[in-house]
């Protein structure tokens, strides 16, 4: 399975391909260096990934495909709808897939995302507009919403 680690604002984050697909970026703590090479869908997904953070880039358009239950990609097939620049809330996203009752269950799924960025969970937020969870820390989820705010013009990072 190909993986390349790449240096981001917020850390770094290992690229995983599979079947020519893009199946997990995860945001690290630790350095560590790769000594695979890079095939041309990992360039591909550093290089969105880098303008991602350059602020030229919104969407996505490399293939990706996760492992997860039937729910689990509703729920992740969700998150691709919000916008770059909004936030809604676990219970609006439960709403939105009408499943008002499931709002544990799909933070849950959120939790289990394992594209960050890509299928942006970052950017649910709680009810009251707090910053609740991220698997990767939410100093990196406050920081990847005001970057959004701030490339969209937005300015803030609370319900909108």
């Amino acid at each position: 399975m190909p993986i390349t680690y790449h240096h981001t604002p917020v850390g770094i984050v290992r690229i995983t391909e599979e079947d020519n697909f893009i199946c997990s970026i995860h945001f690290m703590d630790d350095e560590t260096e790769s000594d695979q090479p890079e095939t041309p869908l990992l360039k591909l997904a550093v290089q969105q990934v880098d303008e991602y953070f350059a602020g030229d880039r919104k969407v996505f358009d490399f293939p990706i495909k996760q492992q997860g239950s039937d729910f689990q990609q509703e729920v992740w097939q969700c998150l691709l709808t919000i916008n770059y620049g909004k936030t809604i809330s676990y219970a609006q996203q439960s709403k939105l897939m009408k499943n008002p009752l499931a709002i544990r269950a799909i933070a849950a799924a959120n939790g289990k995302n394992h594209l960050a960025i890509v299928v942006p969970c970052h950017r649910v937020i709680g009810s009251d507009g707090s910053l609740t969870g991220y698997a990767s820390g939410v100093w990196r989820k406050q920081w990847l919403l005001e970057h959004e705010a701030r490339v969209a013009g937005v300015g803030q990072t609370k319900l909108f």
